[in-house]
């Protein structure tokens, strides 16, 4: 019940992965001799599957290591390339780590950033993302689905918004691309940063959109060979990439059906866990949202001691990239949730191969140990009492 966090590989990407870890090992950018063309054919089907997925031009798509790469290179590629013009980004409170940090690292530079704020629901003020966008913005980056509350931001009205002032867009699409239907023309996107891991094919290999008309330019972050246009130095890893570009072909295939069945499982869910609980708070905007990613508060229960009960259940407190630190979550934060509240939550996560009978063993378990963790909470008998515990003033000893 974590598919935030990764997925596992559906065996009809390994099917497509394997002959190339054993019999087609050639270097894909070898010019001279079978081994390297067959490698480089596969690598280019797999270049037309991703761009097909999102409905890009095969030659905009390069290939990463992953999301976390793609979204330091959007972010500090254009920064730097057209920092003599341009010295402004914006970005949202409740991206994921590594554009926050890649952000910071850019202020460090001298440059200038601003942290959008999110609504009560998630979603940001687009009056604000217009106000917030200045003559020397080069950028604006905000994720399509946030992976801890699984928000879907107006990523359409952005890129309308960002074209119309002459300003990269940027989104870090890793939770939304293969579940809901994307299209970088229509939506203006100008930068898309896209995971294998989540979207049910391996790890450690990923890949970045990049428009090229109006052409986007980005100053490399690691220097090498030139391969892929320059821009990502390195040999291209033909077995991880096979991978990727099967996954996002099954994605297309069964979006829709998956979708459904997603759907069915997360009201399962939500309702079940909602009618035999009081005093379950679920985060984020219910309407604009993706379904395969549930947050609940649970009041008078802490988050961790309800994931150390439920250890039979793979489930996080946040999200997996943060969650060396006991702090709440700052997605959660972001959206005004009662520090309480934060650190009573759970993320439920739903995907193409989670069973109808897991979401009903993890329902079942979830209500049994929040009533038993309420009942030993001097909390939970005060509220049942009558007391408002926002009247107490506590004393610190």
């Amino acid at each position: 019940m974590d598919v935030q966090a990764t997925t596992p590989l559906d065996p009809r990407v390994l099917d497509a992965m394997l002959p190339y870890l054993i019999n087609y090992y050639g270097n894909p950018h070898s010019r001279t001799h079978a081994y390297g063309w067959e490698s480089e054919a596969a690598m280019e089907r797999a270049r037309q599957q991703v761009a097909s997925l999102i409905g890009a031009d095969p030659r905009e798509i390069i290939f990463t290591s992953g999301a976390t790469e793609s979204n330091n290179i959007a972010i500090k590629g254009v920064a730097r390339f057209y920092r003599s013009r341009k010295k402004h980004l914006i970005t949202t409170q409740t991206e994921h780590k590594c554009v926050l940090d890649s952000c910071r690292s850019l202020e460090a530079e001298g440059f200038q950033v601003t942290y959008l704020p999110v609504q009560k629901s998630g979603i940001i003020d687009l009056k604000e993302l217009e106000a917030a966008i200045q003559p020397d913005t080069s950028l604006v980056s905000v994720m399509t689905v946030n992976n801890e509350i699984g928000v879907k931001q107006p990523i359409a009205e952005i890129g309308r918004i960002c074209s119309s002032r002459k300003v990269y867009f940027h989104t870090d699409a890793a939770q939304a691309v293969g579940k809901i239907p994307l299209d970088v023309n229509d939506m203006k996107i100008d930068l898309m940063s896209i995971s294998a891991h989540k979207i049910y094919g391996p790890k450690g290999v990923g890949a970045i959109y990049i428009r090229r008309r109006p052409r986007v330019r980005v100053e490399a972050l690691q220097s090498g060979g030139g391969q892929e246009r320059g821009m990502r130095s390195g040999t291209v890893p033909t077995p991880l990439v096979v991978g990727l570009g099967a996954a996002c072909e099954v994605a297309q295939q069964e979006m829709e059906y998956d979708h459904k069945r997603i759907s069915k499982l997360s009201e399962r869910l939500i309702q079940n866990i909602m009618k035999s609980l009081p005093d379950v708070v679920m985060n984020g905007d219910p309407k604009h949202h993706y379904p395969g990613c549930i947050n609940l508060s649970f009041a008078y229960v802490e988050g961790e001691s309800l994931l150390m009960a439920l250890k039979d259940v793979a489930l996080s407190s946040g999200s997996a990239c943060t969650s060396a630190s006991l702090e709440p979550s700052y997605v959660l934060r972001a959206i005004g949730t009662d520090e309480d509240l934060a650190h009573s939550s759970i993320r439920f996560g739903i995907g193409r191969f989670t069973t109808e009978e897991e979401v009903d063993y993890t329902v079942e378990k979830c209500i049994q140990h929040v009533k038993r963790l309420r009942e030993m909470s001097p909390l939970w008998e005060m509220v049942q009492d009558g007391i408002d515990l926002k009247s107490i003033k506590w004393t610190q000893h």
